[in-house]
């Protein structure tokens, strides 16, 4: 959360910024977490006989099939539109950015669909 305020993504005005490439310091932040992530998800396995858990690691399938897209592009088109993205809103809830609530509703109103047409 601390990260993701610093950043400023937690504020929407700067994410847009950043989508229309009026201020690509957010360039920045992401390939820092996907570097990060990556980095953390191919030693991990290595390093670690089993999970906090005590599972043990495993690949995650996945198909990436028309679904897959759709649901990609709706997050993406919200994301456009709203500047929002699910860590960072909870990070602006913290902040006291009650906004922020409607891109969460939305967000969580999608997740119901999604897990009702899934069923």
């Amino acid at each position: 959360g601390f990260g993701l305020a610093w950043s400023t993504m937690i504020r929407p005005e700067s994410v847009l910024d950043f989508l229309v490439f009026d201020d690509l310091g957010l360039l920045l932040v992401l390939c820092s977490a996907v570097g990060i992530n990556l980095l953390v998800y191919q030693l991990a396995p290595r390093l670690f006989r089993s999970t906090l858990l005590k599972t043990s690691f495993q690949q995650r399938p996945f198909d990436l099939d028309r679904s897959a897209l759709l649901g990609a592009v709706i997050f993406g088109i919200g994301w456009g539109l709203s500047g929002v993205c699910p860590g960072p809103a909870i990070a602006a809830l913290g902040t006291g950015n009650t906004d922020v609530l409607w891109a969460l509703g939305g967000m969580a109103a999608g997740a119901l669909v999604q897990g009702l047409r899934a069923k």
